[in-house]
């Protein structure tokens, strides 16, 4: 009897799509990889903010969004012969056998931190050295993720800290460092606060973005609270008092 894997009789079914969509539809036939790089960026913030939502719907959703961008960029990619879905497939399967020696081979590593330091050292070997640890960051990525990415690869080759102490003893200097600072080195000395600040959550294994964009969710909902208030009174924000708006402030927060 035979078996019928139903995780490779969809992903055909999207690749079939594809096929289609880029024969017969006009849209699709014009795309080129530039075309929808700023669209997968934004397929990506949605599958961030469905992750941070605990919408599991919405995950779903988003990764079949990113799933098809990834289908389209190997579909273009073979019509020029410079790639395609089998050769993009085979190549991280091959980079996951390499990276896991663990797994694969006969590396012990007894932790997640091991795993991590063996991966950097592979990547490394396979770069014979030309290439900088902090090469694998994109120049694009986000100043507060770019930030941690950095500090934990800097980590992973040794360049670290002894312990938490002297990390928080660095973020209370720059601190200090920030205040006495003139008004032309205020923003320098803020961005290496904040730097500071990212090494630190490392350390208590926080990751900085996801604690920022809580508080910025906490900011949205109490603020619309107070714009909900105002509409309610029939006044504008402008009308309110500070004071007034601060009461209702500290009552969204409960």
């Amino acid at each position: 009897m035979e078996t019928n894997d139903v995780r490779l009789d969809a992903f055909k079914r999207l690749l079939d799509i594809m096929d289609d969509l880029r024969e017969k539809c006009p849209w699709d036939r014009e795309q080129t990889l530039e075309s929808i790089r700023h669209l997968t960026i934004e397929e990506t913030y949605e599958l961030s903010d469905a992750i941070l939502d605990n919408d599991k719907s919405e995950i779903a959703k988003e990764l079949g969004d990113l799933m098809l961008h990834l289908v389209f960029y190997a579909k273009i990619g073979s019509e020029t012969n410079d790639f395609d879905i089998t050769s993009v497939l085979n190549g991280i399967c091959e980079k996951l056998i390499r990276r896991h020696p663990h797994i694969y081979g006969d590396v012990n590593a007894e932790n997640a931190d091991a795993v991590k330091r063996n991966w950097e050292q592979i990547k490394q070997a396979e770069s014979k050295g030309k290439k900088s640890v902090l090469s694998g960051v994109p120049n694009s990525m986000p100043s507060l993720v770019k930030a941690t990415r950095m500090q934990e690869k800097a980590a992973q080759v040794g360049f670290d800290w002894p312990n938490k102490d002297q990390v928080w003893d660095k973020v209370e200097e720059e601190l200090q460092e920030f205040k006495e600072a003139g008004k032309k080195d205020k923003e320098g000395e803020f961005g290496d606060l904040i730097f500071s600040l990212v090494n630190y959550a490392r350390w208590q294994d926080i990751n900085p973005d996801d604690a920022l964009e809580q508080t910025n969710k906490k900011f949205k909902q109490r603020f619309e609270a107070i714009e909900s208030h105002a509409k309610s009174k029939g006044i504008t924000l402008k009308e309110m008092t500070l004071e007034e708006m601060e009461a209702v402030w500290q009552k969204a927060k409960n």
